[in-house]
């Protein structure tokens, strides 16, 4: 069992270092980084496959016991979103890959992205705050580099942004942990979760509130959402699908774990500012998104404003709306890294991303418009894609605990979600068809086989989520009930 905890960051930190070494050789840097994030995807589907049967997992490194040591924990909430974020690094990389000039634009990209996808998995596992906080940052160093890969200056102008933010982001959680570990003599999550009930319930109020933070900057919550519409929008399209798709729900992780692990096991006036936040979120995201006319930066909006579902979730405190979050993530993940990927073939045929430079694209390229069209209409939530599904989870949840409020934001900004993707779509796929192409002589566009094939995909996956709804439900359902009640997390992290 160590060994299947460990292979998810093991594979690609060996992966990273292979790659490394092999710098010269951008074939063979193609190849290990394939297969390191082919096998980590085996690994964590083995490792969802064990922890659906036998609960949740763990196991000390280091040869100390729990509280003392260094945890790695797994349990369906974590397995779950470690068989995603593997899928969709792996879709990714075959897309940057086909894109000529993203993996060769420099030699430090391959080691670089696998050294992201140590990071991620490293979170998702990390059984402690002061780990948490070590992959947090081998995710951020990583990615520092590869927003500003290519050096432009607008690239280094939203990079320096982003790494001002998450820098900040990072000494308020390292304080965070120091206060806590001052509070309560521990950072284990397993071991906190019984002595926080000792403390005085102001002083649980500050560290819960003040670790809120921390996450809801790295989710992009309103109101710490102000640096990814710029930042994101400027990277690489790989780049930016697999942040948009995985970095702000890692927060999102880290925001469900903790809050309901530590903190809010009693609802009350937590839970109504946390639904607070949430229907702020989904507001502001989605006005900023209509607001916008580049294909980029609308989606960076919708990330935002998507996030606010998700917290919504954890806001009604109910296993229903844990289960609907915990699925609104995984839908989320795959759609929104299949809706950037498909706007990179957008500018990859046309030149631009711009909604006055393209149109009439479903014309000259019905498979880039189908790709599009497809996870677009699941993020607006319409039926039966998989965002319908998560969407009616969560109202549903909402009626339940009588939370009828926010259930009508989250169905008004699902009304103006599906407005900002007409836009989209009124404006690039639609109208009269605009000689952007060099030469604009082709009737068709072509894009390279790879990026479409890994758009593809990402697309089947999504509609596969949709088709499978009720078995994935069941999970983030039976996910749910372990983080509202983790009695079994608990004994086994300190058995």
């Amino acid at each position: 069992m160590t060994a299947l905890l460990a292979l998810p960051i093991a594979v690609p930190l060996a992966g990273a270092a292979l790659s490394l070494a092999a710098r010269r050789r951008l074939a063979l840097q193609r190849v290990i980084g394939l297969v390191a994030t082919s096998c980590t995807l085996v690994s964590t589907v083995a490792l969802l496959a064990v922890v659906e049967t036998d609960g949740p997992r763990a196991t000390q490194l280091g040869g100390l016991p729990a509280p003392a040591g260094i945890t790695l924990v797994a349990d369906l909430f974590s397995s779950l979103m470690l068989v995603v974020s593997s899928a969709m690094l792996l879709a990714v990389l075959v897309y940057a890959i086909g894109q000529r000039g993203t993996d060769s634009r420099s030699w430090v990209f391959h080691p670089v992205y696998l050294l992201l996808a140590a990071g991620i998995s490293g979170a998702f596992l990390a059984g402690d705050l002061f780990n948490l906080f070590v992959t947090f940052e081998v995710m951020l160093t990583a990615s520092y580099v590869l927003v500003t890969l290519g050096g432009t200056r607008d690239q280094v102008r939203a990079g320096m942004t982003y790494v001002v933010i998450s820098l900040f982001a990072s000494v308020l959680f390292l304080v965070s942990v120091g206060f806590v570990y001052a509070a309560a003599g521990s950072v284990n999550l397993a071991d906190l979760a019984g002595r926080l009930d000792q403390l005085p319930d102001g002083l649980v109020g500050a560290l819960g509130l003040l670790l809120f933070v921390v996450f809801g900057i790295k989710a992009a919550i309103f109101p710490l959402f102000f640096w990814l519409p710029d930042a994101y929008p400027t990277a690489p399209t790989p780049v930016t699908a697999i942040f948009a798709g995985l970095l702000t729900k890692v927060g999102v992780y880290a925001i469900i774990r903790t809050q309901t692990l530590l903190f809010l096991p009693d609802g009350g006036g937590a839970s109504t500012l946390v639904l607070a936040f949430a229907g702020l979120t989904m507001v502001v995201g989605v006005l900023g998104a209509i607001a916008q006319n580049d294909i980029k930066r609308i989606l960076s909006f919708h990330i935002v404003s998507q996030i606010g579902y998700m917290i919504l979730g954890l806001g009604l405190l109910t296993v229903a709306g844990i289960a609907g979050a915990v699925f609104y993530i995984v839908h989320h993940i795959v759609v929104k890294t299949a809706l950037f990927l498909a706007g990179g073939l957008v500018e990859h045929s046309t030149g631009s991303g711009s909604l006055a430079r393209v149109g009439g694209l479903a014309r000259r390229s019905p498979m880039i418009a189908l790709l599009f069209l497809v996870p677009a209409l699941s993020l607006a939530g319409l039926p039966p894609l998989s965002g319908f599904v998560a969407k009616l989870s969560l109202a549903e949840a909402g009626f339940a605990a009588d939370h009828y409020l926010i259930v009508a934001v989250s169905l008004l900004v699902g009304l103006l979600t599906l407005f900002s993707m007409s836009k989209i779509w009124g404006g690039v796929f639609w109208g009269e068809v605009e000689p952007v192409v060099p030469d604009g002589a082709a009737t068709k566009l072509r894009s390279p086989r790879l990026m479409t094939a890994s758009t593809a995909a990402l697309v089947a996956l999504s509609l596969f989520v949709a088709v499978a709804a009720r078995p994935i439900y069941d999970l983030c359902e039976r996910a749910a009930e372990g983080l509202l009640d983790p009695t079994s997390y608990v004994a086994e992290v300190l058995r």
